[in-house]
């Protein structure tokens, strides 16, 4: 599959869905991918990572940058039932495929759409993603700077970087822009590193 593929937002190659058996929230599940969109075999290394590694989600609203076909999403929305979670991506497959996947797993707290169709008012307690580091620097900090930001007072994002794709550097970007942007709200550190990745924490302070 092309890279630029589960970029698009509307794929041109045929969509053919395909069921695939994926372990999630500890649960063992059948879940149904498709080629077109991020990782259609099952659940990537990094976002299998961020899934071991990150706390449990808290809050009442929670947020999955890049769903892909849903496996933060999903994730999120079982450990937290009571929470209302939003998914995002520009892949309209992804999209299609993520509301099959929450309504065919029983998870109702789930809503998918666009980036442009989230309320901008809304805050986040929780932000899972494992960002689209491919889609290059200029497009990947665009994302992070509108959603972090929009962390809700005490709330946590955690985001899974491969070492060797710059997650180091990005770091300290994050760090540097959140301070300009938004001086002493945000702290940025290393959460945890395993196999080659590391889970970078983005907490925004009380207010």
């Amino acid at each position: 599959m092309s890279e630029q593929h589960y970029f698009s937002e509307t794929p041109e190659t045929e969509f053919k869905p395909r069921p695939v058996q994926v372990e999630l929230a500890g649960r063992k599940v059948t879940v149904t991918t498709a080629n077109g969109i991020f990782s259609p075999s099952g659940i990537d290394k990094g976002t299998a990572i961020l899934l071991q590694e990150a706390p449990d989600p808290q809050g009442e609203r929670m947020l999955d940058i890049g769903c892909g076909w849903g496996p933060i999403t999903l994730t999120l929305a079982m450990l937290a039932p009571q929470a209302q979670v939003h998914a995002v991506d520009v892949n309209s497959r992804s999209i299609s495929l993520t509301e099959r996947n929450a309504a065919a797993l029983g998870l109702s707290n789930v809503t998918v759409g666009t980036p442009e169709s989230v309320d901008p008012e809304l805050r986040f307690d929780t932000i899972w993603s494992n960002p689209p580091i491919r889609v290059g620097k200029e497009v990947l900090h665009e994302i992070l700077l509108t959603w972090l930001p929009r962390l809700a007072p005490g709330g946590d994002a955690y985001l899974v970087v491969q070492k060797n794709l710059g997650s180091d550097s990005l770091q300290k970007w994050m760090d540097a822009q959140l301070e300009e942007l938004h001086p002493g709200e945000f702290e940025v550190s290393r959460y945890a590193t395993s196999k080659g990745f590391r889970i970078l924490q983005v907490h925004r302070y009380e207010d």
